[in-house]
């Protein structure tokens, strides 16, 4: 039986796509984004209302992790398959959406206060000094990180004094193989239409109470990672027509680098999603059958 993986730009409608397939087919559909791990920001977040696993599965102060969430993601997808159903993975976080359909080896996490050592060493040196520090234990990855990129500037010093490197790391989380066979299916939507929809999504997050929904996760504990949510901030501080234009903005931001991701996505099927949902996902389960009905190598 075919895993299907449906990854799109946010407002690609993969959500209502992945629900229509499920109304073709024996399905059951399973969440990879980052952030809709957490249980306490669905309208930011922009939750199925008819809910899907893997959603809103942690409090926000939760640290999430893709190893954490790859174990439960490849247990649901086995679970799923054992029952007869064909699992639907849908998400715009590429790395999550790889978490889920594939063997990832993942570097071994830092020692004890590595993190904050080499994040102190950072702020005090500067990002250049920090940087040369980076290109004489690995030269490789100092090529690929800029020297004010202090999160990944970091990682890879943590990773360096492992005696690992970022650079595989970004090879092996994108190689080819899946635990099942998959297809994957990328949603292409026009940029116009795109922007469209998010501006108007944007707009019914705010009627649906976005504000009040930040207001009551802020007043609690959080998580670094919960507190990355797109939106977060602008939601918290601004008056709600500036929130909303500058959610606008990094929303379409956003969207641009997740089309880029699309493109490194191994075997990637793409299908036109400006259309009714019903049409894409009528298109997904024709792709999905001709797939089981071919011979397996």
């Amino acid at each position: 039986m075919t895993v299907i993986g449906i990854y799109g730009p946010t407002a690609s409608g993969k959500s209502p796509i992945a629900e229509a397939v499920a109304n073709r087919i024996p399905a059951e559909l399973l969440s990879a984004d980052a952030m809709q791990v957490y249980r306490d920001l669905p309208i930011l977040t922009n939750q199925s209302p008819q809910g899907s696993r893997l959603a809103g599965i942690w409090p926000l102060e939760h640290e999430a992790s893709v190893g954490e969430y790859a174990a439960l993601a490849h247990s649901a997808i086995d679970e799923i398959l054992a029952a007869g159903r064909t699992p639907v993975v849908v998400g715009g976080t590429g790395l999550y959406l790889r978490a889920a359909l594939a063997e990832l080896k993942l570097p071994p996490a830092p020692a004890p206060g590595a993190r904050e050592r080499w994040a102190r060493l950072y702020d005090r040196e500067g990002g250049q000094a920090a940087h040369a520090r980076l290109a004489r234990l690995d030269p490789a990855a100092a090529v690929a990180v800029h020297p004010n990129d202090r999160r990944r500037v970091v990682r890879a010093l943590e990773l360096a004094e492992m005696g690992e490197s970022l650079v595989p790391e970004r090879d092996r989380l994108w190689a080819g193989e899946t635990r099942h066979p998959t297809l994957v299916v990328g949603l292409l939507v026009p940029k116009a239409v795109l922007d469209r929809r998010i501006e108007e999504r944007t707009r019914a997050m705010f009627d649906a109470g976005v504000q009040d929904e930040v207001r009551r996760a802020l007043a609690g504990p959080i998580s670094a990672t919960a507190r990355k949510t797109i939106g977060i901030d602008e939601v918290a501080t601004l008056p709600r027509e500036e929130a909303i234009a500058a959610l606008v903005v990094r929303t379409r931001r956003y969207a641009a680098y997740q089309r880029k991701w699309m493109r490194r996505v191994p075997g990637l099927v793409i299908v036109g999603a400006d259309r009714p949902p019903g049409e894409v996902a009528d298109e997904i389960v024709t792709l999905a059958r001709t797939r089981e009905r071919l011979p397996r190598s």
